[in-house]
């Protein structure tokens, strides 16, 4: 799978997330390893969610994982904690806010 491919997968998982309750600026990066490998953000400003295939510098966390982990987690299928405990993930920078990814993945379960 192509960066490219993956990119537009997971983008798409995000974008079922409901952010309008999300209040406060959250700005995550992920580092994608392996196969698919590439460089995007997850952003939350003012509940709008915009995810974009750029570094992002002012980024509160970046995460660090192969594809088949992130996709893992952008479908509900494993926890972003989970997934750092067994070193499957890794997560510089805020773990307060990186702990808010949770949130965002929980509240696309909720919308369907």
């Amino acid at each position: 799978m192509t960066y490219a491919e993956f990119f537009e997968e997971v983008k798409s998982k995000f974008m079922e997330a409901d952010t309008s309750d999300i209040t406060e600026h959250l700005a995550y990066q992920f580092n994608i390893t392996g196969e698919g490998e590439g460089i995007f953000y997850v952003e939350v400003k003012d509940g709008v969610l915009s995810v974009e295939p750029y570094e992002y510098y002012d980024r509160d966390a970046m995460f660090i994982c192969e594809a088949k982990t992130l996709r893992k987690i952008a479908e509900g299928k494993l926890d972003p904690v989970a997934a750092f405990t067994l070193g499957k993930l890794k997560v510089e920078g805020s773990i307060d806010k990186a702990l808010k990814l949770k949130g965002i993945i929980d509240s696309k379960k909720k919308k369907k």
